[in-house]
């Protein structure tokens, strides 16, 4: 039978199993990696956070860098990784690798999308995306866009880990050209999979809560519902459901496809999201950096609205002035 401890932790009590330092901040859904630990008193190499056991009675202080002033510490988590920027972009349309570097500094995004495409053997010299986006800097998360099948989907995303040792991943399934909506059953196929093999998947899908519970059970680490087809600009066509979809998950909901301009992201962001993902927004935009800043901003104004809690809507007016003592 496991011991249970009595620690304390940043101050507050906490009963935790037995095992080392690097197990109780995994458990915390922390990366040991990205924190400091002082325990009673002394503080603990972070190289040997997994060689130290924890003790009843422990005192521990677990830290980490966040931003100066009064800047909210609002971060994000998908499979164990934690981000601070809720807006993910795309690599895609842009007129150049520079102009994509530019958009991704601009819109502050610490994730972006990656097609995985043949290497131009007839041409090696030609510039990489990683010259410009640093994957060391910026999250890469290969995706299986123009995929139409599972078998090519997982086939995409395995040689996509040999090629950089990912294993977080966009998986899209579509169903056909014309809407580029996905195939649901095709996607559930290819996420039981590749889940098994040890990725992690999030999952493009349709705005549907039974769908997104469904990818849930198959191993999805995060949901993308479409807010309208990929491209399309159109913004988020049901409002509903992506909240129902919000209410119903475990897991991260970011809206994916569809996004046209700021005021759609601040929506997403509205109802609950945890990121947005686009790129045809961005890159098409007549001026695609000053349009990334706009995104960034948009993402942080709707997500301090929904935090804020919106007023209450009424059938009639209700005057903000009292009318009594009126002259």
């Amino acid at each position: 039978m496991t011991a249970t401890l009595n620690l304390t932790v940043n101050g507050e009590p906490r009963r935790a199993e037995a095992g080392s330092i690097a197990d109780l901040v995994r458990s915390l859904d922390l990366d040991p990696a990205k924190v400091a630990v002082e325990c009673n008193g002394a503080i603990v190499p972070r190289s040997t956070l997994a060689d130290v056991a924890l003790g009843d009675g422990d005192v521990l202080e677990i830290v980490h860098f966040v931003g100066g002033g009064d800047h909210q510490d609002d971060t994000w988590t998908v499979a164990g990784r934690t981000f601070r920027s809720r807006l993910i972009v795309g690599t895609g349309k842009y007129k150049d690798f520079a102009q994509n570097a530019a958009a991704v500094e601009a819109s502050g995004a610490e994730i972006v999308t990656v097609a995985v495409r043949r290497v131009n053997i007839s041409d090696r010299g030609a510039p990489m995306l990683t010259d410009f986006i640093d994957p060391k800097k910026i999250t890469y998360l290969p995706n299986t866009a123009g995929c139409f099948t599972a078998e090519d989907a997982i086939r995409t995303l395995r040689l996509a880990r040999e090629a950089g040792g990912w294993d977080l991943v966009k998986l899209e399934v579509l169903g056909e050209a014309r809407t580029l909506y996905p195939d649901m059953r095709e996607t559930l196929k290819a996420c039981e999979v590749l889940a098994g093999e040890g990725f992690l998947p999030m999952v493009y899908c349709v705005d549907d809560p039974i769908a997104a519970k469904q990818l849930e059970s198959a191993g999805a680490v995060a949901v993308m519902p479409l807010g309208a087809p990929i491209g399309s600009g159109l913004g988020i066509q049901n409002r509903v459901t992506i909240r129902l979809i919000v209410e119903g998950a475990s897991v991260p909901v970011l809206v994916d496809a569809g996004v046209g301009t700021a005021s759609d992201a601040a929506v997403a962001m509205e109802l609950g999201c945890d990121g947005v993902l686009m790129n045809t927004a961005i890159a098409e935009a007549k001026d695609p950096i000053r349009m990334a800043r706009a995104m960034r901003l948009a993402v942080e104004g709707g997500r301090e609205a929904y935090l804020a809690g919106r007023m209450a809507t009424r059938k009639y007016a209700d005057p903000s002035s009292p009318l009594a003592g009126l002259i």
